[in-house]
């Protein structure tokens, strides 16, 4: 069967197909000894043998993993600082994964993972608008006024950032928790929107992503998303 292979890419786990445009692009990938450089290039996943500079590319199994991450993790693949990585919670016999989005190293809750690059752009384009669910709590209380600039929009970096949704709101000693429904998935956006109201945020996890929460799940732990679990991911 023939795909594009930038998708043929995706789906070897190598990342985003929009990530691996660029190494299409930029001259690293070859099919059958032939450098491509063409987007609209096409190649049998059962008969072409496709190379990334010069290492052998070919589909591996999908996986799907759901995890609680602690603080003080980092969601990218290599840190210069030698920080933990959400990686290193996982077995090392496991494919090469990706987070689907990120979370900040002080952020908590749920994260994906996969290797499969068009699951991770059905759950990270804007166009999507996958609900996500964040509690987060904040120094002193949350005034009225407050809370409606959350719903109406906050400006930050040229940016306007809103909640579709702030639910949950109630005090926690000299803190107040609240909960919020985003659908935007901006960079630390909802760090930014307390930040841009004036609260100081103090702990951030998120909930839940479409139709999947944590669950069980303890700080640190993972599992596998059921064939189910990612089907309804994909339809939302």
């Amino acid at each position: 069967m023939l795909v594009r292979l930038q998708k043929f890419l995706a789906e070897a786990g190598l990342g985003s197909r929009r990530y691996c445009e660029t190494l299409i692009t930029g001259g690293r990938v070859s099919v059958n000894g032939q450098p491509v450089t063409v987007l609209g290039a096409k190649v049998d996943s059962g008969k072409d043998r496709v190379t990334v500079a010069g290492q052998p590319v070919s589909i591996e199994r999908k996986i799907y993993i759901v995890l609680n991450k602690p603080a003080g993790y980092i969601c990218t693949s290599d840190d210069p600082e030698g920080r933990s990585r959400v990686l290193d919670l996982l077995p090392t016999d496991l494919p090469r994964l990706y987070t689907v989005g990120r979370l900040d190293v002080n952020t908590e809750g749920l994260l994906l993972l996969t290797n499969d690059g068009t699951f991770s752009l059905r759950l990270t384009h804007p166009r999507y608008k996958m609900p996500k669910t964040y509690r987060a709590e904040v120094a002193g209380t949350l005034a009225d006024d407050q809370i409606n600039q959350l719903l109406h929009g906050v400006w930050s970096e040229g940016e306007l950032l809103r909640a579709e949704k702030i639910f949950g709101v109630r005090p926690v000693g000299e803190r107040t928790e609240l909960q919020l429904v985003l659908r935007e998935g901006k960079n630390r956006q909802v760090r930014r929107m307390l930040d841009g109201i004036g609260c100081s945020v103090r702990r951030l996890v998120r909930l839940s992503i479409g139709s999947i929460s944590l669950g069980n799940l303890k700080l640190g732990e993972w599992r596998n998303l059921t064939n189910e679990e990612v089907r309804s991911l994909i339809a939302n």
